[in-house]
């Protein structure tokens, strides 16, 4: 047990994470292309930078928008999103093996504020797992991968917690911490690969839809022929 733990938390972590770096670059990379082409393409070219980089901000940080449809549902949503980011990226013992990877660390947070929030994240992922199970809209629109994807992610933490504290763990320790980092070793594999894809391409969404929505030259002509055949004129 003792050298599969080992395994998992070296060579297994370093190949996984390494595979959701290139997966995601892969990502950025043909997202940019699509994105130059459908420019270039473009009669105006006059694209806001600093209105799509605007809005990208309300996008990372909705504060007006929480309240104003389902806030509730909103609100837990922001706050499992902000617990799966910070709990993986600052938890000390996890900058730890980052180092090992990456070769640099920074500052974590305290043990206590790190379980406070690893909880509400639990909490959170339950209450949107039972929303999508629940509720007839999100249900319809549900597949079984995001039920799948919701469990998955909430898998590391309640292990993570639970190898943390032996008073609430059923498990010998090295059996809850082998759970815990096969779990998160394989989000960094679900994440190009998912849905999850979206930590880096909803950036592209926002800028996109600028861009997507504005007819390149020649195209109104083209679609009012398929329409209305060779007598149109637009």
């Amino acid at each position: 047990m003792d050298g599969l733990l080992q395994f998992a938390k070296g060579p297994l972590f370093a190949a996984t994470f390494t595979f959701m770096i290139v997966g995601l670059l892969r990502h950025i990379y043909l997202e940019s292309t699509q994105l130059y082409r459908s420019v270039m393409r473009l009669a105006d070219r006059r694209i806001s930078i600093g209105g799509n980089l605007r809005q990208l901000a309300v996008w990372l940080l909705p504060v007006k928008r929480l309240y104003r449809l389902r806030p509730f549902l909103s609100l837990t949503s922001f706050i499992f999103h902000v617990g799966l980011l910070a709990v993986p990226v600052f938890l000390i013992s996890h900058i730890d093996l980052w180092r090992g990877v990456l070769g640099f660390a920074w500052p974590g947070i305290p043990m206590a504020a790190a379980d406070v929030l690893t909880l509400i994240t639990i909490v959170a992922g339950i209450v949107l797992f039972c929303v999508r199970v629940f509720d007839t809209g999100a249900r319809a629109l549900s597949s079984p991968m995001d039920y799948a994807l919701i469990a998955v992610l909430i898998v590391p933490f309640v292990s993570g917690f639970m190898a943390c504290h032996p008073a609430v763990n059923p498990l010998p320790y090295n059996a809850m911490m082998l759970t815990h980092v096969l779990s998160a070793n394989l989000i960094f594999v679900l994440v190009p690969t998912t849905k999850l894809a979206h930590c880096v391409l909803f950036v592209f969404d926002r800028f996109s839809s600028d861009v997507f929505w504005r007819m390149p030259v020649g195209a109104g002509e083209r679609v009012a022929h398929e329409l209305h055949g060779e007598e149109a004129r637009v």
